[in-house]
């Protein structure tokens, strides 16, 4: 069944769909410009204007597209295809739509009620066909080389700065479409900030660098964190390397079809706690990944979702100690029908450069 199909099998009936969200119109479309995407009934349309109308055409085989024009609006177009359809029933991405929108929408389709989506498309989007695992595979190949490359490059005197732009460079170079997100580098004290933002500081010898970085191909995400060393780091955070290790590679080991996604967490939690480090362990444990970088489902201690086949998500345990420095290790990982197979194949133990 087509991915517009499966949306509209849960919807009810005669309910069309009318997106907003990129990523959500990408993956029921492959349309990656910019517009709405309206499906319902016979209706599978992309209303966009005259700078996407071509490559629209394009990526989009099956999928009518429509141009707006002067004064006519997006809103107004997807008003009129309703009408042709006789379809008065709509699913809106509430999440998505700011008030102002909303108020265009209904005064454009008079007579329309309208619906939450309710996040039944992301919910479609959690379970990775071998389409998907393929392209993130891709993604995931690229981002361990890239590591590979950068091991090289650190050195020290060389700015978090510029670990971050020759690490950029090379994930662009072997081919990604672009980055996933904003590579982090953190060196020495600055691994303390789970989400530091790469600065002017030097690498010095003894620093650890943390650096959670990944390529996107294809529409497809990579999300990979490696720490290093620079020279030989100190007995106190050779000693953290080596819990969150031991955390992540145990609850990495755990994931599975079946598994609820807080039992997961609280494996790497448990073990990062008892070693003394539990308030220093302050985010989720991982999340899913696929067009966007963060997806569902979630690895944390809220989450009583259930593991199933198909999931792609990360695991990621950290420790952070402020005014010393930090460490968090990361791979992408697909759930399978036995158990689990990390997708960033490149080595977690410690290295020292």
């Amino acid at each position: 069944m087509k991915r517009t199909d499966k949306l509209l099998a849960m919807l009810p009936e005669k309910t069309a769909a009318l997106l907003h969200n990129r990523s959500n119109i990408f993956y029921l479309s492959g349309y990656t410009g910019e517009g709405l995407l309206l499906v319902g009934g016979d209706i599978r349309a992309v209303i966009t204007d005259f700078r996407y109308v071509e490559a629209a055409q394009k990526q989009c085989p099956g999928f009518t597209v429509h141009a707006i024009r002067a004064g006519v609006s997006h809103v107004q177009l997807a008003a009129q295809l309703l009408r042709d359809a006789g379809i008065t029933r709509v699913a809106i991405e509430d999440n998505i739509v700011t008030v102002r929108s909303m108020k265009a929408i209904e005064e454009a389709m008079p007579g329309v009620a309208f619906e939450p989506l309710d996040f039944k498309p992301e919910k479609l989007r959690e379970i990775k066909d071998e389409d998907e695992l393929s392209r993130i595979e891709r993604a995931c190949d690229i981002t361990c080389q890239a590591f590979e490359y950068i091991c090289g490059f650190i050195a020290p005197g060389r700015t978090e700065r510029e670990v971050q732009m020759a690490l950029d460079y090379k994930m662009l170079q072997l081919g990604a479409q672009r980055l996933a997100f904003s590579t982090i580098v953190a060196a020495g004290p600055n691994g303390s900030l789970p989400h530091a933002v790469p600065g002017d500081r030097e690498i010095e010898t003894g620093d650890m660098v943390t650096m959670d970085f990944g390529a996107k191909v294809d529409g497809y995400c990579a999300d990979m964190t490696r720490t290093v060393a620079v020279g030989q780091p100190s007995d106190k955070m050779r000693r953290i390397y080596d819990i969150v290790l031991q955390a992540q590679e145990t609850a990495q080991a755990a994931v599975a079809p079946g598994r609820n996604c807080c039992d997961i967490d609280a494996i790497a939690r448990d073990i990062i706690s008892e070693a003394g480090y539990g308030e220093c362990f302050g985010h989720s444990l991982g999340h899913g990944v696929g067009i966007d970088i963060h997806e569902e489902p979630r690895l944390s201690t809220r989450s009583e979702q259930v593991l199933t086949t198909g999931h792609i998500v990360t695991v990621e345990p950290g420790i952070y100690v402020p005014g010393l420095g930090g460490v968090r290790i990361e791979n992408t990982c697909v759930v399978t029908e036995t158990g689990v197979r990390a997708l960033c194949t490149a080595s977690k133990e410690l290295r020292i450069l």
